[in-house]
């Protein structure tokens, strides 16, 4: 197997691993009492899923030197599992296989892309935050809604400064967010060119078509004429011969 059909294959198993380790994250993170346990064991799975991938991954790259230097962020997620936040950079492995495998259908839906893409970013950054800041001494975000509002201020880089982390861990990941937000917002911007330069072209195509066509019923109109008019003049000829 190369890599190129590995990767084809791990897409949609890489969706679903993702989400589930969202969603054992999530449960984690603002759930209590024995949930937490079975979400922490769902956690460790799921990593261990993506270790699988990245060493098959690794493993069937033409050239494994290059592609590790490449690929060095997952193999600090990997080789990082007790820094919950940092594995949570994993997900963006979701937005990044859902670009690749609904791009072509959302590029005419850009606003359902615009907020699917945008939300999963905000919540990610949220739940990251709030892990990362609810212990923190004299921490000004102190609940997950704190987390979200600091989120959406963030990605839209308006930035009121009323909430801010003050750990370390937190700052790192509002720099990733601020980074995803600016990526995100180059991606929607891109995608929304594209979706404008298509619907231009195919319009210009259909305009080029239909003047084409009008020029060939025009051509053939121009011909049955000179027929007709060659007709009636052949026909006058023999008359006046005639008499």
């Amino acid at each position: 197997m190369t890599l190129e059909r590995w990767q084809r294959a791990a897409e949609w198993p890489l969706i679903i691993i993702s989400i589930l380790f969202l969603t054992a994250y999530s449960v984690q993170v603002l759930a209590a009492g024995p949930a937490t346990t079975v979400a922490g064991w769902f956690i460790y799975i799921t990593w261990g899923l993506f270790v699988i991938d990245y060493v098959v991954s690794l493993w069937l790259a033409p050239q494994r030197l290059s592609w590790f230097f490449r690929h060095l962020l997952e193999l600090a997620i990997v080789l990082l599992p007790m820094l919950r936040p940092l594995r949570l950079l994993r997900l963006v492995t979701l937005i990044s296989v859902l670009q690749r495998v609904a791009g072509n259908a959302l590029r005419g839906r850009v606003v359902t892309y615009v907020i699917a893409a945008s939300g999963l970013l905000v919540y990610i950054g949220a739940l990251a935050m709030y892990d990362a800041e609810k212990s923190a001494p004299q921490a000004s975000i102190n609940s997950f809604g704190d987390a979200a509002w600091w989120a959406i201020v963030t990605i839209t880089t308006v930035g009121y400064g009323d909430l801010s982390p003050v750990s370390a861990t937190g700052r790192f990941i509002a720099v990733g967010l601020m980074i995803g937000g600016i990526a995100l917002l180059g991606t929607i911007t891109a995608t929304l060119a594209s979706w404008l330069v298509e619907k231009v072209s195919t319009n210009d195509t259909r305009a080029q078509t239909a003047s084409v066509e009008d020029i060939k019923v025009l051509r053939d109109e121009i011909r049955q004429l000179r027929r007709e008019l060659a007709t009636t003049d052949n026909s006058d000829a023999r008359h006046f011969c005639h008499h």
